[in-house]
């Protein structure tokens, strides 16, 4: 279990409603299940939130009336099996005041009613979506970011590399507490340790769930990001870990070897605090700074150059 001590002063109050959650249990699949229906709608003065469709795949589209022609294509978190772009609405939004940025996020299928490739087909389907109307959005197609929080986070980084593969820069990838590695769920000396909001159980689960249709030895190109052995090429990265969330070593890992491959990377640890803390435990100090300092970076990145 994890040392009391270890723990940020302001989270251990918090700490009763942080447990991880057991994505296995009915009540967990219900609420999974009902999110998109009874999520409200929640919308950021100063910024236009209309719904699109790429084809079959539900966006939501963050429009700042103050715009910089910068651009994100958002991907939201919930382990691969649960979550809604309109969760992300007041993160997203506020995004978007803040750095005048025009934000599209992605409603992709989930697992395991639609395991690997639904989910990263769908991210690909809102890039493109986006990128044929980057003109008339007002964004300047080089100062796009693709970015995402947790499983969400993952995706982008296996949409990154996509792109990369396919010709299609972009200017920066973006990723919040990344669920990069599906070998971390493989290890069951972590299922012990305590991990707040999402422990290896829940992890293997999503990662389960994502990929059983898929040769778990050798999973496709994408499916898992930190499994691609060639990182060289890939755009400026910004990436945050908790030095207590399951995810710590795969996301320090793969910050060590994007630098490794010549990748400007910035990688920020928060000390003590749960996976997600921006949204798992939000207006603490620890999240309103790891808010601050990762907008920072998408705003110097994706300034405009004289």
């Amino acid at each position: 279990m994890i040392d009391l001590e270890r723990i940020d002063p302001e989270i251990r109050p918090k700490l009763s409603r942080l447990r991880a959650v057991d994505p296995t249990s009915p009540l967990a699949k219900a609420l999974f299940a009902l999110m998109p229906h009874v999520l409200p709608t929640r919308r950021v003065t100063g910024v236009t939130l209309t719904k699109e469709r790429a084809g079959s795949v539900p966006l939501r589209v963050y429009r700042p009336q103050s715009p910089s022609g910068g651009g994100l294509l958002w991907i939201h978190g919930g382990g691969l099996i649960g979550g809604a772009a309109k969760m992300d609405d007041e993160f997203c939004g506020r995004t978007a005041l803040e750095l005048g940025t025009t934000i599209v996020s992605v409603d992709y299928r989930l697992a395991p009613k639609h395991p690997f490739p639904a989910a990263h087909e769908d991210a690909y389907a809102a890039w493109s979506w986006f990128s044929d109307r980057m003109a008339s959005l007002g964004v300047d197609r080089t100062r796009v970011a693709v970015g995402g929080q947790s499983a969400g986070g993952g995706l982008a980084a296996g949409l990154v590399q996509h792109l990369h593969d396919a010709h299609q820069p972009v200017a920066a990838q973006w990723l919040w507490t990344p669920m990069l590695d599906d070998r971390t769920a493989l290890n069951t000396e972590l299922d012990g340790a305590g991990h707040y909001v999402w422990n290896n159980g829940a992890n293997r689960y999503g990662w389960g769930s994502f990929l059983r249709a898929v040769d778990r030895q050798a999973p496709p190109a994408y499916a898992s990001p930190a499994r691609r052995t060639d990182l060289s090429g890939l755009p400026p990265t910004w990436l945050y870990g908790s030095d207590i969330e399951l995810f710590h070593d795969e996301i320090v890992d793969y910050a060590a070897r994007l630098r490794a491959a010549g990748v400007d990377t910035t990688l920020e640890i928060v000390p003590g605090v749960p996976h997600a803390v921006e949204a798992t435990a939000p207006g603490t100090q620890a999240a309103i700074r790891i808010l601050a300092k990762g907008r920072a970076w998408l705003a110097s990145t994706l300034a405009e150059r004289t």
